[in-house]
């Protein structure tokens, strides 16, 4: 086979026989299947369903136009990523397309990843819902498609090398080599296999612009949990840079509250001594991170003085932000600064951490890898 459709499925069954339907009719030997898929493509659903799906795609393959296998797993073992895992492995084609199969990622959008995965010879191929004319409209209301977005900006910032050229590694819509992937050296768990592949390991991607769908049948199963498992996911897959900057924010923390202390103990008034302790701390942080943090990216980023004046003037604007917001809480509520000053600075963490990944040790230059103006896109 040129193609294998690896589909993880979960309790799907109203979903598949429109899937297999449209999928045949792109990939088929009429049409558009006879270009991307001259030796044959074929679907491969790996099931892990409590319901009678596995019956459906029985029923559906007997009279189906391409050739369509299943996986069962009695043990959904790693969820829907050990799925796409097992699929992977089960594959025959030289290239692999892997989707949902709730119709949200459009079938007709297949060949043109296809075609783009031969074109380049990437070893990825993204369909990305934030790129060109890219449209993430079919997430369940302004909250998911909220959470997709900060999702995506939180795993490029842990991976700026391995994710520059990804604008959407949240997506399960992708066309991939196996040849290309460590199957081995993969640890699925939870829904984002796509960013376990390129976390893992240096692959070359490019990315088509997709409109994500609305549902052709069923709810989303998106949960609190899923959401949980996707931040230890993350938090596991780049544990080596976020603990050094998190070792190095406590410190810096406990400094700040520290100077903070001394200087208010010399009797200076609580204002321009949590001044001074910022202005003190963002520099020593900022050469620690320098060292300890951000050294693999000094060479592909701006300059020392660039990097330095970026990141003070952001911290340093933070930190009057966070100062104004201290003024505030202990004027009115709390008169406590260095338990408010303590909590304030916990809270920005994230946010320091996403900035200093994404803008300033940002490589020049990084810009999609094949970001094309939306000719492609689905409606």
């Amino acid at each position: 086979m040129d193609v294998t459709v690896v589909v993880p499925t979960y309790n799907e069954g109203p979903n598949v026989a429109e899937l297999v339907r449209r999928l045949s009719a792109v990939l088929g030997p009429d049409g558009e299947g006879r270009r991307v898929a001259p030796g044959g493509a074929e679907i491969l659903f790996v099931d892990d369903s409590k319901d009678d799906t596995p019956a459906v795609i029985e029923r559906v393959a007997a009279t189906a136009a391409l050739p369509v296998r299943m996986i069962h797993r009695e043990v959904p073992d790693g969820g829907l990523s050990g799925a796409v895992v097992a699929g992977l492995r089960a594959a025959t084609g030289e290239r692999v397309v892997v989707m949902d199969g709730d119709l949200q990622h459009p079938p007709e959008m297949v060949p043109v990843l296809l075609t783009t995965a031969r074109e380049t010879g990437a070893d990825v191929v993204v369909a990305s819902r934030y790129t060109g004319r890219g449209d993430a409209g079919g997430l369940d209301g302004r909250y998911r498609r909220w959470v997709s977005k900060a999702s995506g900006l939180l795993a490029r910032s842990m991976f700026p090398v391995k994710l520059r050229d990804v604008s959407d590694p949240m997506t399960g819509f992708f066309v991939v080599r196996p040849g290309a992937v460590d199957l081995a050296g993969l640890r699925p768990r939870g829904f984002k296999i796509l960013l376990e592949i390129l976390a893992r390991q240096r692959l070359v991607v490019v990315e088509e612009p997709f409109v994500f769908g609305e549902r052709f049948a069923g709810r989303s199963k998106a949960t609190v949990a899923n959401g949980l498992r996707y931040v230890e996911q993350l938090t596991l897959l780049r544990f080596g840079r976020l603990s050094p900057f998190a070792l190095i924010g406590a410190l810096g923390a406990v400094l700040n509250l520290a100077i903070l202390a001394g200087l208010q103990g010399l009797g200076v008034h609580y204002l321009p001594a949590v001044v001074w302790a910022n202005v003190v701390t963002i520099v020593i942080n900022f050469l620690l991170q320098e060292r300890f943090v951000f050294a693999d990216l000094r060479d592909g980023a701006h300059g020392f003085w660039g990097r330095f004046v970026r990141s003070f003037a952001f911290n340093g604007t933070e930190a009057a932000v966070r100062t104004l917001l201290l003024w505030w809480i202990v004027e009115r509520a709390v008169p406590h600064p260095e338990l408010v000053q303590a909590v304030l600075i916990l809270v920005a963490f994230v946010v320091r951490f996403v900035f200093q990944a994404q803008v300033v040790y940002r490589p020049r230059g990084a810009s999609r890898a094949r970001e094309r103006t939306g000719e492609h896109a689905q409606p």
